[in-house]
């Protein structure tokens, strides 16, 4: 399946059970969700997806039973791992258990130089043949994706996107007018998606789409199709739950929103513990009040 990293790709959230184990009758039921939606493509095993929480057999059980859902959509794997060795094995067997790309984290706990930085990502773009988004997130990780490194990255064939997290908006021109068509630029941050848009971003890796994907993915087709009016009402009514994204509990905010809607769980995978107490009332509230003035959405999917 070939990888043009346009659209919306949902970041997906894991599925776990009451004891820790992967649900894959939930992740199904939210999958088949955001393929109803219009999504364009899958990442499994990001930071979203409590990435540091998985073991590489769950990371291929979770690819088989994407594959099994969709054989049209392409599915990606995340590489978050702490060694040069461990990421390279999570890009080779991605691809053998037929993977259709990759997006590559810098070094986990660890802050590289920039040196360091392109070496790695280097090293893991040349164990395989699978197209690679690279993740710039200087914000969370601490370790920037210049543009001298991407610029020395893009010469590698694999090396097509990059996933611009650095919540200055300004970047995705940086990028396009420095790499043009070289370079697919993904907005990963749901509160700058539509400005991202609007700038030339070629798609969104989103978080919030887990629990509400047909209003991300109208917000991308209106954005697209020139009716920008139409996709700031949404993004407006949509903005205090997207703000749920950047707070150091997003995976448990998502996941509840996930709850809400009725396409998911709350367990999460220790260190994480789901919301409690005031923190929680107030993710509720949040949600609740978006429920209650939900936006009628036009018919995006035939734009």
């Amino acid at each position: 399946m070939a990888v043009n990293w346009n659209g919306v790709y949902p970041a997906l959230t894991t599925k776990f059970d009451s004891t820790g184990k992967l649900d894959l009758d939930t992740f199904e039921l939210n999958l088949k969700a955001q393929i109803d939606a219009g999504i364009d493509g899958v990442i499994l095993g990001g930071s979203l997806g409590e990435a540091s929480t998985l073991f590489l057999n769950e990371k291929m059980e979770l690819l088989a039973k994407a594959k099994e859902i969709s054989s049209e959509l392409p599915i990606i794997i995340n590489i978050a791992e702490s060694s040069q060795q461990e990421a390279i094995k999570v890009a080779q067997t991605a691809q053998e258990h037929g993977a259709d790309g990759l997006m590559a984290l810098p070094p986990m706990m660890y802050k590289s130089t920039d040196r360091e930085t392109a070496s790695w990502f280097t090293s893991i773009a040349k164990s395989t043949d699978l197209p690679i988004m690279i993740y710039n997130n200087p914000v969370d990780y601490k370790i920037e994706v210049t543009l001298a490194i991407m610029e020395e990255l893009l010469k590698l064939p694999n090396v097509t996107a990059i996933k611009e997290s650095t919540r200055d908006v300004s970047n995705v021109s940086r990028l396009k007018s420095a790499f043009g068509d070289s370079l697919k630029v993904s907005c990963g941050v749901d509160t700058l998606a539509l400005e991202s848009l609007l700038m030339g971003a070629d798609g969104w890796v989103a978080g919030l789409v887990c629990a509400f994907p047909r209003e991300t993915v109208a917000i991308y087709r209106l954005a697209l199709a020139g009716r920008i009016a139409e996709a700031v009402a949404i993004h407006r009514w949509f903005l205090p739950i997207l703000e749920l994204d950047i707070n150091p509990q997003l995976v448990q905010n998502i996941k509840l929103a996930e709850v809400i809607t009725g396409i998911g769980t709350e367990h999460v995978r220790p260190p994480r513990l789901p919301l409690v107490g005031e923190e929680r009332e107030r993710v509720l509230k949040i949600l609740n009040d978006g429920m209650a003035t939900r936006p009628t959405l036009p018919d995006y999917l035939n734009l």
